[in-house]
């Protein structure tokens, strides 16, 4: 099979002829039609955060339909449409059983991240534990994207406790960005979107964003305070992850507010105590997300109740170029492989 493999950090993807996979007892083999491509992907290139052992393919949002099954599977049988749960956990730990299982601390590996391959393959194996069933209505580019863009902003909404009435106010309106603010604006708030490009802002209006605005030109914290009388925001999330969107998200931040912060990088943060405990903020921490939140996300693509957030799509023999245009900052929305 084809596969564009990564084989030294911080160079370029191969398109090879690897070994096709079989599928033992357990497992569901998946032919690859479309694959999605992150942030995490580049860190994966600049090996920033995780290492997986090299040769490596890469490709964490992948949807395609079963090809073949193991012997001893019987949820999933040739011909259904699929998608897959990223996380190798034990399901049996506490944090497994109670359904926060993206947290084991037993994992084993994360697909296409460390140390289970990807889907920049022609076709992926994978326990039929890891498989979720894809809606008919729904195309394979945009059920690609729910297993990264999808589970992470439909979790990080969730974990910011966001209600009807309140407002948000949202870091970052690339992939993940894009669904979060659709899911802030469902759960009732008035979303208020932030990034450094016109052309972003413009498309977070047409997402469902309230107000926008551009933080290469505007004060993020003073709009913020502007845009709610004074007052603040009630929660904030933040998917850039930088010291200065922490701060001035933190800074933007109602008594009693929330701020989830999604988005990791190399920088560290310098917080007040005294800003904390006296205004009672909370400062919470989201890690992708859980099957049922994967499964509620397709279920609102489904259904009609998101919009695609698809915007770019690259034949897999040019996935260099696509991770090229996306380390530049030039996808506005999510780039899918078509594989």
């Amino acid at each position: 099979m084809k596969a564009a493999v990564l084989r030294e950090f911080g160079k370029p993807l191969t398109i090879e002829d690897v070994e096709t996979p079989v599928p033992g007892p357990d497992d569901v083999l998946i032919k690859v039609h479309a694959c999605g491509i992150d942030g995490t992907d580049l860190k994966l290139l600049d090996g920033f955060g995780y290492h997986p052992e090299l040769p490596f393919i890469m490709g964490h949002e992948p949807a395609g339909v079963v090809h073949a099954v193991g012997s001893a599977v019987t949820d999933f049988q040739v011909g259904d449409r699929v998608v897959t749960y990223n996380f190798f956990v034990c399901g049996k730990c506490t944090v497994c059983r109670s359904n926060r299982e993206q947290l084991c601390p037993h994992m084993t590996g994360v697909l296409g991240v460390k140390g289970k391959a990807g889907g920049y393959a022609e076709y992926l194996n994978v326990p039929a534990r890891q498989v979720l069933p894809v809606p008919a209505s729904l195309n394979f580019n945009d059920a690609a994207v729910l297993c990264d863009a999808g589970i992470t902003a439909f979790h990080a909404v969730d974990r910011s406790r966001a209600c009807l009435g309140e407002t948000s106010l949202i870091f970052g309106v690339g992939g993940v960005g894009s669904f979060a603010v659709q899911y802030a604006k469902l759960a009732g708030t008035r979303v208020i979107a932030v990034d450094q490009s016109a052309e972003k802002c413009a498309r977070a209006k047409t997402l469902g964003a309230d107000e926008v605005i551009n933080g290469s030109e505007q004060n993020v914290t003073e709009m913020a305070r502007e845009l709610t009388n004074g007052s603040g925001v009630d929660c904030v999330i933040d998917i850039v992850g930088r010291e200065a969107t922490i701060s001035a998200g933190i800074n933007s931040l109602a008594n009693g507010g929330r701020i989830v912060i999604v988005g990791y990088t190399p920088d560290e943060y310098h917080l007040s105590g005294k800003q904390l405990a006296q205004n009672e903020l909370e400062l919470i921490g989201t890690r992708c997300g859980r099957k049922r939140d994967l499964l509620q996300a397709a279920q609102l693509a489904a259904n009609g109740s998101t919009q695609s957030i698809v915007t770019d799509t690259y034949p897999i023999a040019e996935v260099n170029e696509a991770l090229a245009k996306l380390r530049e900052g030039n996808v506005l929305g999510r780039c899918v492989l078509q594989i």
